[in-house]
C-alpha cells in the first residue's frame, strides 16, 4: 500500500511539473493577482528559497520596481533604463527574455527617492500587456511583442510621481490618476485605447492606489477608488460615482481588498497618527487676519507660527505656484485632522454618502504605509514598517494577532500574499518570511534575498516569482 501510494505521488509531482514547463493553467494578470487580493489558488509555492535555494530559473532585468504578471505563457514587467522606458516579456517555461520593447522617456517628473519611472505594474487580458508609464502614458502590446496602440498622457503634477497600476474591468482598463491638480478616473477599450469614460476626482491629492472590482449581489460591477479622505466607489460601465465613505487620510498608496458584500481599505500619512493631529480654522478666518497683501492667498511667510507647515513647501503648495489658495488650505486642514485607519464598508446597494450609515469599523493602530492588505478566510492582515504583523477578524475589526515578523524587522513596500495555508511577506533589505496560517502566526522561514526588494510576489502554479533589485526568481519546490 505504502509503495503505491509513493508511485501516485511521483505520478502526481510529475503532472505538476509538467504543467509548469508547459506553462500551468493559473494566471496572476495584474498588480496581486487575481482582483488584487494577493490570494493564490491551489498553489504549493516552497517555504525556503533565495537566491542559490529552491531556483528554477533567474533572469537579469533592468531597473525597475513594479511587480511581475503571470499569464499562460509569458511574464509581463517593466524597467526604465537609459531614458528608456522598457517593458520585458519574459517566458514563464525557462526564464529566457522573449521581447523587449521601450518607448522614449520624453520627460522626467519629479519623483520620490524610492519611486521609479517603472513603478506601475503590467496588467494583462491572458494574451496582451498594457502598461503605464507616469513619463509617457498607456501602451499596449500583442503577445509577440507587436505594439497595439499607444495613449500618450501627461504631464502629471505628482509631487512623488505617478505609481497606480491599471486594472482591466471587461472591456475596459481602468486607470487611476490621482495627482495635486486634474485627478481623474480613466477608462480606455482595451482594443482600441480610445477613451470610454473620464471621470474628474477633484476632492483628491496625489495617490498611488490601484483599484478593485467590487460585484455585489444584485448591483452592477463597481470600482472601489481609496483616495484622499475617502473611499469612493464608481459604476465601472459609465465612471459615474455610486457611493462614499470618509475617514481615510490624505494620501493614500495601498489598495483596497474585498470579498462577496464587503470593502477593506487602508491608509497610512505623515501626521496623521492620533497624537500628530491638529485643527486649523477655515480659509476665510486665517486670510482675514493673515493675507496682508491682500491677494486671496497666503504665502509662506504670511501663514501664522502656529499653523506652518514644517516639511516640504511643494507638498501643500499643489499648483507649484508659491501661495496657498483656499483650495490648497481646506486640503491642508483637512490633511492635518485626517487619520491612519484600516477600515471596512458594507455599502448594501447604498448611494451617496455612506460615511455615517455602512461604516463596519475603523482601526487606527498598526496601519501599514505602503503595503496593501491581505483578506483570507475572514482575517485581514496587514503588515506595518518595523515588520508588525496585524490580523484582525474582517467581520469586527477585533485583533486576532499582532507581533513583529522575527528577524524582518524593516520597512515594508512589497504588499503580502497568500498560498498553501501561509503568508509571505517581503521586506525592503530582501528578507522573505514565511509565516503560517494557524495558532500563534509562527513564522516558519525567514528567506535572504540579499537584494532590495519592492514589488510584490506573484505565486501561480506553485512557482514563487519575486522581483528583486537586478533579478526576476522562479522559485519551486524540489521534485519529491
Amino acid at each position: 500500500m505504502i509503495c503505491w501510494l509513493r508511485i501516485v505521488g511521483w505520478l502526481l509531482g510529475a503532472v505538476l511539473s509538467l504543467g509548469a514547463l508547459l506553462g500551468g493553467t493559473e494566471e496572476w494578470l495584474r498588480f496581486r493577482g487575481p482582483n488584487g487580493s494577493g490570494v493564490a489558488g491551489g498553489s504549493r509555492p516552497p517555504v525556503e528559497f533565495g537566491p542559490e535555494r529552491n531556483v528554477r530559473w533567474v533572469t537579469a532585468v533592468p531597473p525597475g520596481v513594479s511587480s511581475p504578471v503571470v499569464t499562460r505563457d509569458l511574464i509581463f514587467l517593466t524597467a526604465a533604463e537609459a531614458g528608456q522606458l522598457i517593458t520585458i516579456a519574459v517566458e514563464r517555461a525557462s526564464g529566457k527574455i522573449r521581447w523587449r520593447r521601450s518607448v522614449e522617456r520624453k520627460r522626467e517628473e519629479q519623483k520620490h527617492s524610492l519611486n521609479s519611472s517603472a513603478s506601475s505594474t503590467p496588467a494583462s487580458d491572458g494574451e496582451n500587456a498594457y502598461i503605464f508609464f507616469g513619463e509617457f502614458g498607456l501602451v499596449s502590446y500583442a503577445p509577440d511583442g507587436s505594439e497595439r496602440w499607444r495613449k500618450p498622457m501627461g504631464p502629471f503634477a505628482n509631487l512623488h510621481g505617478m505609481a497606480s497600476s491599471p486594472m482591466l474591468a471587461g472591456t475596459k482598463l481602468i486607470m487611476l490618476c490621482d495627482q495635486d491638480v486634474g485627478s481623474f478616473l480613466l477608462a480606455v477599450d482595451k482594443d482600441s485605447g480610445e477613451t470610454v469614460w473620464r471621470t474628474s476626482r477633484p476632492e483628491a491629492v496625489h495617490g498611488f492606489a490601484t483599484p478593485a472590482l467590487f460585484e455585489p449581489r444584485g448591483d452592477a460591477p463597481q470600482l472601489i477608488v481609496p483616495g484622499s479622505y475617502r473611499l469612493a466607489a464608481y459604476a465601472a460601465d459609465d465612471g459615474k460615482e455610486l457611493w462614499s465613505a470618509g475617514g481615510l487620510t490624505w494620501q493614500i498608496k495601498t489598495s483596497p481588498v474585498v470579498d462577496g458584500e464587503v470593502v477593506y481599505a487602508t491608509g497610512w500619512a505623515p501626521g496623521a497618527d492620533a497624537g500628530e493631529r491638529r485643527f486649523f480654522p477655515p480659509f476665510a478666518e486665517v486670510a482675514a487676519k493673515a493675507d496682508r497683501d491682500r491677494d486671496g492667498k497666503l504665502s509662506p511667510d504670511e501663514i501664522p507660527e502656529p499653523m506652518r507647515h514644517t516639511g516640504s513647501w511643494r507638498a501643500i503648495d499643489l499648483d507649484g505656484d508659491g501661495a496657498m489658495d483656499e483650495r490648497e488650505w481646506t486640503f491642508y486642514r483637512a490633511r492635518w485632522s485626517s487619520k491612519n485607519v484600516t477600515m471596512a464598508v458594507r455599502p448594501n446597494a447604498g448611494r451617496g454618502d455612506l460615511t455615517h450609515s455602512r461604516v463596519l469599523w475603523q482601526y487606527e493602530k498598526a496601519v501599514p504605509q505602503v503595503s496593501s492588505p491581505l483578506l483570507h478566510q475572514s482575517r485581514l492582515y496587514t503588515v506595518k514598517d518595523g515588520g508588525i504583523l496585524t490580523v484582525l477578524d474582517s467581520r469586527t475589526g477585533n485583533v486576532i494577532h499582532q507581533g513583529r515578523l522575527p528577524n524582518a524587522i524593516d520597512a515594508y513596500y512589497s504588499s503580502p500574499v497568500a498560498a498553501d495555508g501561509k503568508l509571505y511577506f517581503l521586506s525592503e533589505k530582501g528578507k522573505a518570511s514565511v509565516v503560517a496560517i494557524a495558532e500563534g502566526y509562527p513564522t516558519l522561514a525567514v528567506n535572504d534575498m540579499r537584494e532590495a526588494c519592492y514589488a510584490s510576489p506573484a505565486v501561480v502554479d506553485g512557482t514563487l516569482y519575486i522581483r528583486t533589485e537586478q533579478a526576476l526568481y522562479a522559485f519551486e519546490r524540489p521534485a519529491q
